[in-house]
């Protein structure tokens, strides 16, 4: 599908002097059109100075190989949230918002060790005939030959359909869980979503109120296999301020909903736009193995994660002050021609489809990637049980924000395979 304005952007991104370069501009991912300035990036200045910005002067890591670097200097480049946390858009200090993702060691892995054991191996086995249930009856709801929007019908469906199983959440309830991940990752603008942090402050105290009635009931009870049990009974949560359980509620809603989400989406976009890789996948299906990782490569739903600079450093070459804000974008690292061959080709038997890094590197990687791939995985196999060819109807509507790289809406038709 052509992108508006892409040509324009390939030769803007060529022009401007570096320094005036700003790949935080939400509006350059609700556009589609961020490919080129990374690439000018990666080429001439892979660790890029940004001196000013809406959310003030920041480093870009741009390169697959610097991204790694930072992300194990854990000791030197820091995720508090007291730094600044993971965006690079800073919270007031009265709305600091501690969560596990925005902690260092050792609290940071204290606190993910309490909730792993639900995303552990023997339990995803427990999940996977739920699972596949649920995708079979929301794909066998779903109409064909005619559009629908396939966002709001399959993507955030299915996953506020897992978010409710793994909080044990009201399944009644669970588009909240879907609202919430999305007020809390919006950009607040005139119309949007959220217009100020006033508004998401108010929305998150009816996010904590749902979330302290389950945790009074949980705590109260004996420990049950979900979220809010885990986090009532663990030694290194039962004891958080209500902030604390807030942050980490939402982390958890956000990574149980984002990365899959938007790579269901993703997925269904890239196969629409490269037929030949459909039709790759459709006469082998279990090609199926590889085309989950490289929809979540090329898609790379977080674009990227913020460190802060604990002291002077250097990355790449280049000196870093004790205090900057670093960008590791994770999008532009998928792109890494040194790193991954053929980069901007969507390949579905592509050979080292993991090489990817959407789930992050390192101390935080993301603790849900198994769960996420294996909802796409069986997402895909029903949809290729039921031989349906499945094309985009109309140009997909965008998520304004450089941090949550996704979508909300995607027009699509489903038609049956002869």
């Amino acid at each position: 599908m052509d992108r508006p304005g892409l040509a324009a952007h390939e030769r803007l991104a060529e022009a401007l002097p570096l320094d005036r370069i700003d790949v935080s501009d939400p509006a350059l991912y609700q556009q589609d059109v961020w490919g080129p300035y990374f690439r000018r990036l990666r080429r001439d200045a892979p660790v890029h100075y940004c001196p000013q910005s809406p959310v003030g002067p920041f480093w870009s890591v741009t390169k697959h190989k610097d991204i790694v670097d930072v992300e194990v200097r854990h000791r030197t480049f820091s995720s508090s949230s007291s730094l600044g946390g993971i965006t690079l858009r800073d919270r007031p200090a009265e709305i600091e918002l501690p969560m596990f993702i925005a902690m260092d060691p050792p609290k940071h892995e204290a606190q993910r060790k309490v909730v792993q054991p639900i995303v552990a191996p023997d339990n995803l086995d427990n999940f996977h005939d739920l699972i596949r249930s649920r995708i079979r009856d929301t794909l066998d709801g779903l109409p064909l030959d005619e559009p629908f929007d396939w966002v709001d019908r399959v993507s955030v469906e299915l996953t506020a359909q897992m978010l409710a199983t793994l909080f044990d959440f009201p399944f009644e309830e669970r588009r909240k869980l879907s609202y919430w991940s999305d007020v809390g990752t919006a950009i607040p603008v005139p119309g949007g979503l959220v217009e100020s942090e006033e508004q998401r402050e108010a929305i998150f105290r009816d996010c904590l109120a749902a979330f302290m009635a389950l945790w009074k009931e949980r705590v109260n009870a004996a420990p049950r296999p979900d979220l809010i049990s885990m986090l009532a009974h663990g030694q290194a949560t039962r004891t958080m301020s209500a902030r604390e359980y807030l942050g980490n509620v939402l982390l958890l809603i956000v990574g149980g909903n984002d990365t899959t989400r938007n790579s269901m989406s993703g997925g269904v976009l890239f196969l629409s736009e490269n037929p030949d890789e459909f039709a790759k996948l459709r006469a082998k299906p279990e090609l199926v193995d590889s085309l989950v990782p490289e929809i979540i490569r090329y898609q790379t739903p977080i674009a990227y994660m913020r460190r802060t600079a604990l002291e002077d450093s250097e990355i790449g070459g280049r000196a870093v002050r004790k205090g900057d804000k670093i960008a590791m974008w994770y999008i532009s690292g998928n792109r890494d021609e040194e790193a991954i061959d053929e980069p901007d080709r969507f390949l579905v038997d592509r050979p080292r489809p993991r090489q990817h890094l959407s789930f992050g590197f390192g101390i935080h990687r993301c603790v849900g990637k198994s769960l996420a791939e294996m909802q796409l995985k069986i997402l895909w196999e029903e949809i290729l049980h039921r031989r349906w060819r499945i094309e985009v109807a109309g140009e997909p509507k965008r998520v304004f924000s450089s941090f949550i790289h996704g979508f909300a809406q995607l027009p699509a038709r489903i038609s049956v395979a002869p």
